[in-house]
């Protein structure tokens, strides 16, 4: 467990504090998300949250069918993953133009969802999230955890989750930034190996960030 500067980083919610999960893929963030979970921590996923807001989100699936046509969307009113993967494949521009859409709107259902939270007396919520840096969300907590683990077993890990070889499971690793690159802008991080308990490693963190959401209040 490490802890470090946390240069531009701020509170957005009183009295609750907002932690961050972050990790490679094949890291096991989400493995780690339901360890604190089982300790009555509540989890925001917001890659699944991001899933739902195409679908609810009016003003996410109006800027998105400006981006990408009304063939974005089926009859139904369920998003087209392979129309948008298709044009952003032809203009590697719009995946920027499209997370400058899809970004703030999670951004801003996770504040309403911090104050439900906030509202139920919790201590303290994680949000996980692939991309906490590269998105900004680290902006949007207080403390980050980062889920580390070895590129061998990471590459092992999403072969035997995803299927797939490991020329296609590695392509998937490298088109994301190293741990290495991130790892120190994290207040906490976790080894996710065979040599390194994980469940003694959450509730060390998760104890830790009690007393730390605690003194907070005072």
């Amino acid at each position: 467990m490490v802890s470090t500067n946390r240069v531009g980083r701020r509170k957005i919610i009183s009295l609750l504090l907002a932690i961050g999960v972050t990790g490679n893929i094949g890291s096991g963030k989400t493995t780690v998300c339901k360890i604190f979970e089982g300790l009555g921590v509540d989890i925001y996923y917001a890659d699944a949250m991001a899933k739902r807001l195409y679908q609810t989100d009016f003003e996410l699936k109006e800027g998105v069918i400006t981006l990408f046509g009304h063939g974005s969307y089926d009859s139904e009113g369920q998003l087209v993953r392979q129309v948008l993967s298709d044009a952003i494949y032809r203009d590697p521009n719009l995946r920027e133009a499209l997370n400058d859409l899809v970004h703030p709107r999670v951004f801003a259902d996770f504040k309403v969802w911090c104050d439900q939270k906030r509202a139920l007396g919790k201590s303290y919520v994680i949000k996980e999230a692939a991309i906490l840096f590269e998105s900004g969300a680290d902006k949007t907590v207080d403390l980050v955890i980062g889920v580390l683990a070895p590129l061998s077993l990471r590459l092992t890990r999403v072969i035997d989750r995803d299927g797939g070889n490991e020329k296609t499971a590695m392509l998937r690793i490298q088109s994301q930034i190293p741990q290495e690159q991130w790892v120190e802008r994290c207040d906490y991080s976790i080894n996710n190996d065979d040599a390194h308990p994980l469940e003694a490693q959450v509730l060390m963190i998760h104890e830790s960030l009690l007393v730390r959401a605690k003194n907070e209040r005072r």
